[in-house]
């Protein structure tokens, strides 16, 4: 054995898989995995730079591990993700941070074992980030650890380039994967008994735009459905310019596609989606939702929203909250703008003042809140079915979620994660359920 890791995850599903592969190389090179900081031989900080407070938390973890370097010779400290990759930062953090070991981008993750080894060879510390984006590697086995739920890159990168947004600078230019090698990855999770898979891009609706074959992520979406076997097949995240009614039809053919689209709206202003490069309007997007509706009639959508973006006025605001209505979502990720170093918005004059941002967002958090609790309470004393996914100390209560995303916590006397349950809903609070298992489905 080399020693033990320990990973620590900032940011979205895909760094969350992705850490999943950072586990998987190391232990494919002797590794094993540590219960805590104290115990690991390798530390690795897998980044996030989508906001501010992401960064900043990263920043105090780190500094927070000087005293332990001290005390553990040997002990190597790895810093990799987004952060990483955005310009200037690898240069702040061996300022800032000057005990860390290893730098390296989202762009050469699989080289992570080899830096290592240089590292305890050479003694100094090893900085090592690829500034283009090259083929896909497809032989990093990630150790999964969020049984009975898989994550799958479809795809890579980004083309988008919303104003706002550092994504199509830290994670490069969108890369698709071969369709083949998807589905086998599919194919291979379901016959290993995982039972919800989520197909993973910055933008999955522009999936196939860069291979020859004509691939398109609908066609990709109706093969991996077909795939025998009970499992349900999520997708994250559409882009609202590029979601299309191929993608409804082949949701409505497939009964294990979740009736659930995370599709981020942003804002509900016209002119704020223009001045944020999203390439669409708020009745464009309604219509979206229209047509999902239309064709499955039991569809929700859920969404992320921003405030404060530069130059929103109050009237601005009251159209995101005017959406909002409209939309009628099954909840929303709402965020205050988070200024970026390198995008277009940081320049745009006009940029809010904190207070009023944060008003904004108390008031949208308010109104989504309600309305997700109202979503909730129709659940009440109904039959759901729920995918036990782990187990609540603390509660002492098994939970999961059904297609549409809700939580439910439900008491069992034996373990039942990784089965389909059908759950009678007692109760409802806010976003969370809670009820009795009447059904264990085979």
């Amino acid at each position: 054995m080399q020693g033990k890791y320990y990973v620590v995850t900032y940011g979205c599903q895909m760094n969350v898989h992705e850490s999943e592969k950072i586990a998987g190389l190391l232990r494919s090179v002797g590794y094993e995995s540590a219960a805590s900081q104290e115990e690991a031989d390798v530390i690795v900080f897998n980044t996030c730079c989508i906001r501010e407070n992401a960064e900043n938390h990263a920043f105090g973890n780190i500094g927070a591990l000087k005293k332990l370097k001290k005390q553990k010779k040997g002990l190597i400290i790895a810093v990799g993700g987004c952060m990483t990759q955005e310009k200037g930062k690898a240069d702040v953090l061996k300022e800032k941070f000057p005990f860390i070991d290893i730098i390296f981008g989202t762009l050469n993750l699989e080289e992570l074992p080899a830096l290592i080894e240089q590292k305890k060879r050479a003694k100094k510390r090893v900085v090592k980030i690829r500034e283009k984006e090259g083929e896909i590697v497809e032989n990093v086995q990630p150790f999964r650890t969020s049984f009975p739920n898989a994550w799958v890159n479809i795809a890579y990168g980004c083309d988008n380039f919303c104003s706002y947004c550092i994504v199509p600078y830290v994670r490069g230019r969108e890369r698709s994967r071969k369709a083949e090698n998807i589905l086998a990855e599919v194919k291979s999770l379901v016959e290993q008994g995982y039972k919800e898979i989520t197909l993973l891009g910055q933008n999955v609706n522009s999936y196939g735009n860069d291979l020859a074959d004509g691939t398109t992520f609908a066609s990709l979406l109706d093969r991996a459905a077909s795939i025998e076997g009970k499992f349900r097949l999520r997708f994250m995240t559409n882009h609202p310019k590029d979601f299309n009614a191929d993608v409804i039809a082949v949701m409505k053919k497939h009964p294990k596609i979740c009736r659930l689209v995370h599709l981020p709206v942003q804002s509900g202003s016209d002119e704020i989606l223009r001045r944020m490069n999203r390439r669409y309007t708020s009745e464009k997007y309604l219509d979206e939702i229209r047509l999902l509706k239309t064709e499955i009639p039991e569809a929700e959508v859920t969404t992320d929203i921003i405030v404060g973006f530069p130059g929103e006025t109050e009237e601005d605001y009251l159209k995101t909250e005017e959406l909002v209505k409209k939309a009628d979502f099954a909840s929303a990720f709402t965020f205050v703008y988070s200024k970026r170093s390198g995008t277009r918005a940081a320049e745009m004059p006009d940029q809010i003042p904190e207070e009023v941002s944060k008003d904004r967002i108390m008031r949208l958090v308010a109104l989504v809140n309600s309305l997700t609790r109202q979503k909730s309470e129709k659940y009440v004393g109904k039959l759901t079915e729920i995918l036990c996914e782990d187990y609540d100390e603390k509660k002492k209560t098994y939970l999961g979620r059904d297609e549409f995303g809700r939580m439910a916590y439900f008491p069992y006397p034996e373990n039942i994660i990784g089965k389909f349950v059908q759950v009678k809903v007692e109760s409802a609070n806010g976003i969370s359920l809670t009820g009795t298992v009447e059904k264990i489905e085979d």
